[in-house]
């Protein structure tokens, strides 16, 4: 696979974290309980970062949860994560930045909206104060410009002299430039206050997966700032996971992005480390990083009326899931073990034997046994009603012999 050419950025560092340059593409989410429930919002900090997540965001849009930050940070380190903690701040920022010292000081990083200050209505008052706070505490800044909270007078002023234009582009290109000028007006601001650029993340966020591609290609030609990438308001489910990877795929395969999100939105209760893991899985699919095994399974079709097969792959799938967190502590190099989990012989032992272990079920209508393939090679046949089990252990003995010594070495 030919390697993927990063386009230029500048590198910032965000805590422990270095986004940009030629730092591996972070993944990030956000949490979405009140930012004031400490404990709550601990647990899903956690939660997110045993995912996988390398940055979270919290809501800082009160005096309650203001005060609830440097407790939050203290919290999580108790727990041993080093994730750092980022504020999201919209209309009262400057305040709560300027009257909390010590949250202004407890965060690693803080996302701007410069729609949501006074950008655009007065002044850049407001916009100016977080800046300087982050200045004072040296604190990275991402200037997230939202095509929902667009600065409304740069957005007319475009439109107007649009349509004085000899041939008037398009208003949805028009609002694209837009957001690109605004992006790079905030960001030479926030310079020009006292930022370096190694302490600045663009984003430009839209909802529409073409539209997401064009504006970040155009950001990304006219600046080195490292740039944030993710659908805004992605939507629920496959809908929300189809486009947010339809619209990431193509400008991370330009080398285009530093930091992803995938903005998911979850079922009541759901579990909010899934816009972690679908974040990790595009990231994966195209080559880019490794976060955990991957397993291939067969669709199935006439020949395999029987689930086994199918229930076999949830199973192993959800087993991999649950050992990674110490996995990844123990092996060197376990996310790059490849699983097959066949339906029938049609492909299976095809299959299994590009993996590091597959197995090929029997299909409806064939002999009942499973061969297993260990890195190319028949390894045994298994037989009877234990197979999930006697796979299982093949796939643990497999781990320990030739991960273990990877890490030993």
């Amino acid at each position: 696979m030919p390697e993927i050419q990063r386009r230029s950025s500048v590198s910032v560092k965000i805590g422990s974290v270095v986004v940009g340059s030629d730092a591996p593409i972070v993944v990030q989410s956000m949490t979405n309980t009140d930012t004031a429930d400490v404990e709550t919002t601990v647990q899903q900090i956690a939660s997110l970062s045993r995912a996988g997540s390398e940055l979270v965001r919290v809501t800082v849009n009160n005096d309650a949860a203001a005060k609830a930050v440097p407790y939050i940070v203290d919290a999580i380190r108790a727990k041993g994560w080093e994730t750092p903690i980022v504020g999201d701040f919209h209309y009262n920022g400057h305040q709560l930045l300027k009257k909390y010292p010590a949250t202004a000081q407890a965060l690693a990083k803080y996302r701007i909206n410069p729609g949501n200050c006074s950008i655009g209505r007065k002044d850049d008052d407001n916009f100016r104060t977080m800046v300087e706070v982050a200045v004072e505490h040296q604190k990275p800044v991402r200037i997230g410009v939202n095509w929902g909270s667009l600065d409304q007078a740069l957005l007319t002023k475009m439109m107007d002299e649009n349509s004085k234009s000899a041939q008037p582009a398009p208003a949805r290109d028009v609002m694209m430039e837009a957001m690109v000028v605004s992006a790079l007006d905030n960001a030479a601001a926030a310079e020009r206050y006292g930022l370096r650029r190694d302490q600045i993340i663009l984003s430009a966020k839209v909802s529409g997966v073409r539209d997401l591609i064009d504006v970040y290609t155009e950001l990304a030609s006219r600046c080195d700032y490292a740039l944030h990438l993710g659908l805004t308001e992605a939507g629920m489910g496959m809908k929300g996971i189809v486009a947010s990877t339809a619209g990431l795929a193509p400008l991370l395969l330009a080398g285009i992005g530093d930091t992803i999100r995938v903005s998911l939105t979850p079922t009541p209760g759901g579990d909010r480390s899934e816009e972690v893991r679908c974040a990790q899985q595009v990231l994966q699919s195209l080559g880019i990083r490794s976060f955990m095994p991957q397993v291939t399974s067969c669709p199935g079709c006439g020949r395999t009326t029987s689930t086994y097969f199918q229930e076999l792959a949830e199973r192993i799938q959800a087993y991999l899931v649950e050992q990674m967190p110490e996995w990844k502590k123990q092996y060197a190099g376990i996310e790059e073990l490849k699983l097959a989990v066949m339906g029938c012989v049609v492909n299976g032992p095809g299959e299994s034997k590009h993996a590091n272990i597959g197995i090929s079920l029997p299909g409806t209508f064939e002999e009942p046994k499973a061969p297993v393939y260990v890195d190319g090679q028949l390894f045994t046949t298994l037989k009877g009603d234990r197979i999930v089990e006697e796979f299982q252990s093949i796939l643990d003995d497999y781990v320990e012999k030739r991960y273990g010594l990877a890490a030993d070495r």
